[in-house]
């Protein structure tokens, strides 16, 4: 049997690197165990890569899942703690239209709710709610629509997803994991009807492997219905689909809480440089590779969003963002209703299956509790005695406050393109200017979007698991912006082909399956003056084309 270094026994392969996958992938790897790390596609290529980035203590489920709120308001402090350089506060503002049925009323009743949520919120660091005037919300926002009641103020946090992902993954292979990207599961490993490990085959190699282990983990989110179904077990999901619509700026420093016409509660969210307003919340039942949002999805979202924020149609949506949840199953419940709490599936109790566990539900916020009680049970069957600590034990570049402006003045870098680098890198941006040291020229921006640096995409493609474009994009947001990547593919490719000895054919694929990629977020958005923006790039990209041509 063919493996990784011979035929090495791996104490636990974990099928899955979204949030859960490489948070159990550390908290197992820290307590001693030999873990293997499996994902078909990429590093949060899946749900964890299409949600809020909200790392929120989940205000929403105070009243019919207080647990979720708690857990999630805890695990927001901790991953505070490990992280600090990649959380960013985020102020809400829930604001109540006055034409809405019992305003006043319903007003009061928002303050005696966020009264109970104060209660969680010294848990994650929050500031206690406040209640405005409308003149007091309006001075704040002036974008708000004019005839409301009042509003409220509360607090929650923002995350890049792609990193706290990626730094999971290190800190797992700095304490002895081995992580394969781009690598599918194809069957499982039984022996003496116990699982046993796994069979693989690498997506661009198109080679063969085995990989023993004393067990398996499920941790593919919204496949791990038709992952365990193929294996004769059961998880059993009710799957619904998140839409998204991204904006390249800041409509507000302020997240506004809106309502859409059935009363779902829809957001306009800052994120990062620009602004993200969502979510739909759908049952889903298409294909889970290829997730696009439609025509509906984007005016449910604006005529929801636009009842207190009435100019939001005059901002260009640069794309759609879709993905579905692997929410637990329940029925006879309206899809906002299901709960956001998480499961375990010890399929030996549960089927008699020995060597397989699934964990699917949950949220974001609470990813690090989530992979804690899952390593627990991993850790009982296989006779480890280890406590976790991946609460109290920074993640990589989490260790210590770098400052941006000392870095830019110590490395000659402009103090805008540091300070996102050490967000996304924290302490280990230094890393990433000391190539810029030994050659100055990769100071350069490849992205102007966020921005992006030649050395800060040299210092991913070889320390983070880079095979293709679109994983450099999730690692650095190259092509998240305005631009959506006309600017930038190319030069990124070249840089990619150099560092991994591409050939020109390469080099251009790459640039043109990032292109692809973006292109699915913004067909379902063609419509006036977007569809003009559209054709400028288009013409920009057939200059590139010709351009291809003349180099033949």
């Amino acid at each position: 049997m063919m493996g990784i270094e011979g035929d090495k026994l791996f104490d636990l392969i974990v099928i899955g690197a979204g949030v859960n996958g490489t948070g159990v992938a550390r908290d197992a790897a820290m307590r001693g165990l030999s873990v293997l790390l499996i994902d078909k596609r990429d590093i949060c290529s899946g749900a964890t890569g299409t949600c809020s980035g909200m790392i929120h203590g989940g205000a929403r489920y105070l009243l019919h899942d207080l647990k979720v709120t708690k857990l999630s308001c805890l695990d927001s402090g901790y991953i505070q703690r490990i992280a600090p350089h990649m959380l960013f506060r985020i102020p809400f503002l829930a604001a109540v239209p006055a034409g809405r049925p019992f305003a006043r009323q319903y007003l009061e009743l928002m303050e005696v709710y966020f009264e109970a949520y104060d209660r969680y919120q010294p848990l994650k660091n929050g500031k206690p709610h406040t209640r405005l005037s409308p003149r007091e919300a309006l001075d704040l926002e002036p974008g708000l629509s004019a005839g409301i009641a009042g509003a409220v103020t509360f607090d929650e946090w923002g995350i890049d997803p792609f990193r706290l992902c990626v730094e999971n993954a290190k800190s797992a292979v700095e304490h002895g994991a081995v992580v394969k990207t781009h690598v599918e599961v194809k069957d499982l490993i039984r022996v003496d009807g116990a699982v046993a490990g796994v069979t693989c085959r690498d997506r661009f190699a198109g080679e063969r492997s085995a990989f023993r282990s004393r067990l398996v983990v499920n941790t593919t989110g919204p496949w791990s219905m038709a992952f365990s179904k193929r294996h004769g077990v059961e998880v059993r999901l009710r799957p619904a689909k998140g839409v998204h619509l991204v904006y390249g700026h800041r409509l507000s420093n302020w997240a506004i809480v809106a309502a859409a016409v059935d009363g779902r509660q829809l957001f306009i969210c800052p994120h990062q440089k620009g602004t993200i307003v969502g979510t739909t919340d759908d049952d889903y039942y298409g294909d889970l590779d290829n997730v696009t949002a439609t025509e509906d999805d984007v005016q449910y979202l604006l005529q929801g969003v636009e009842s207190v924020f009435p100019g939001i149609r005059e901002h260009r949506v640069i794309r759609t963002m879709a993905g579905v949840r692997p929410t637990l199953y329940e029925g006879n419940k309206y899809e906002d209703d299901l709960t956001r709490e998480h499961a375990i599936f010890d399929h030996e109790v549960r089927e008699g299956l020995r060597g397989l566990l699934s964990m699917a539900g949950g949220k974001l916020a609470s990813y690090r509790l989530m992979s804690e009680e899952l390593t627990d049970l991993a850790c009982a069957k296989l006779g480890v005695h280890a406590a976790c600590r991946t609460h109290v034990e920074p993640l990589p570049g989490g260790d210590e406050t770098s400052d941006a402006g000392e870095l830019a003045r110590e490395f000659g870098v402009e103090p805008f393109i540091v300070e996102r680098m050490v967000y996304r890198h924290g302490s280990r941006a230094r890393k990433v200017l000391e190539i810029v040291k030994s050659e100055p020229r990769q100071a350069e921006m490849v992205c102007r979007c966020d921005p992006v640096t030649e050395a800060e995409l040299r210092y991913c493609i070889r320390n983070e698991w880079v095979r293709g474009l679109s994983d450099l994009r999730r690692r650095t947001r190259l092509g998240c912006g305005p631009c959506q990547g006309t600017r930038c593919a190319l030069r990124a490719a070249a840089v990619m082909a150099d560092e991994l000895n591409l050939s020109t054919d390469e080099m251009y694929a790459q640039a043109f399956d990032l292109l692809a990629d973006r292109w699915k977020g913004l067909l379902p958005i063609l419509a006036g003056a977007q569809i003009q923006q559209e054709e400028i790039r288009m013409r920009a990209l057939f200059e590139t084309g010709r351009l291809r041509e003349l180099m033949k």
